[in-house]
């Protein structure tokens, strides 16, 4: 796992609670587990720390970190029967064509580049994995590829399987523009719903910016209000107590792990058809897909259709941690 935030993450850090959550997982099936990521990190299990734990680290700390994980891979390339990489694709290099099998995992688009170099280069038992059919797409220009998608530990979630209707929407996500808190406010407004935002306030200039401008002054704490980021519990508390998630995304999501977190609190979603979306939301069951922001609008008076246990029930057959754990083992044969 790449440095930059620790293994599990204090709030945001999607792929770092993957990680954790998965080793978890593996050890509770009976193997043992050993991680390299940033420092202060913590598995059942051996943990290495190498790099900083800052994102806004400089390509020499990174060049330094590569060399880092590149001893201590070559140093242990025969104690290991399954390295699975969520980090940078090059940490692989001095183990590509070693015996030991090698899981490389992506949750963002591909770089095809990258892909089409380490494929040409003499390799064993590599598969990569991308948290979609969408996301594979990206990539899948050489080596063997497979969708697993992302999981969340079902058990850690309250399902709530009934709100008032005049309960509030809800928009959890980065406030970058892209994830579109902007419409959801509209949206709100336009159908005199209260707005629970909640999420981290960027830091790049163009995106804090767009917060400053767009979403900030339309926070009054009384229709829109922002509840700020939120550990697990606190999405458990106003997820649980929402009776729709909004999300009106202006990219093509890869994923889109709040989308399932709603779900196992029985919290349906209503999200724009981009990315990955078809795949996550099972339309009329676990929310709705939609195209447009009058779509969505439209769709809000049909929630109390939506059976929100079947939702978390529908959700957790796709998306639980143990199916998705052993979906990874099931790659190279490990269940036994």
């Amino acid at each position: 796992m790449d440095p930059g935030i620790p293994v599990p993450p204090p709030l945001y850090g999607g792929h770092e609670r993957l990680v954790h959550m998965f080793a978890e997982e593996y050890k509770r099936q009976g193997h043992e587990v050993s991680l390299l990521a940033g420092p202060g990190s913590h598995i059942p299990g051996e943990c290495y720390a190498f790099g900083v734990n800052n994102l806004e680290r400089s390509s020499a700390q990174k060049s330094k970190e590569l060399l880092q994980a590149w001893a201590f891979l070559y140093k242990r390339r025969n104690d290991f029967d399954l390295i699975h990489n969520f980090g940078r694709l090059v940490y692989l290099l001095p183990v590509l064509n070693a015996p030991v099998k090698k899981i490389m995992t992506y949750g963002r688009p591909v770089s095809t580049k990258g892909i089409k170099i380490v494929t040409s280069l003499p390799n064993r038992n590599l598969i990569f994995t991308a948290c979609s059919n969408y996301c594979v797409s990206t990539g899948n220009v050489a080596g063997s590829w497979k969708t697993v998608y992302n999981a969340i530990d079902f058990s850690k979630y309250r399902v709530n399987a009934r709100v008032d209707h005049d309960s509030p929407l809800m928009f959890l996500g980065r406030l970058d523009k892209v994830k579109g808190a902007h419409t959801a406010i509209k949206i709100a407004k336009r159908t005199a719903n209260t707005l629970w935002i909640a999420g981290n306030i960027p830091e790049t200039a163009d995106n804090l910016a767009y917060y400053k401008q767009q979403i900030e002054p339309l926070i009054d704490g009384k229709q829109v209000i922002y509840l700020g980021a939120l550990n697990d519990e606190e999405k458990n508390l106003y997820l649980g107590q929402a009776k729709a998630l909004l999300f009106p995304i202006e990219w093509d999501e890869p994923f889109g792990m709040v989308m399932v977190e709603a779900m196992a609190c029985g919290t349906p979603v209503i999200a724009f058809n981009r990315g990955s979306v078809p795949e996550v939301v099972n339309n009329g069951i676990t929310g709705f897909i939609v195209e447009d922001e009058a779509q969505m609008t439209n769709k809000i008076p049909l929630l109390k259709e939506i059976d929100r246990e079947k939702c978390r029930a529908a959700a957790a057959q796709k998306f639980n941690v143990t199916k998705i754990a052993a979906r990874y083992l099931s790659l190279f044969d490990y269940h036994d």
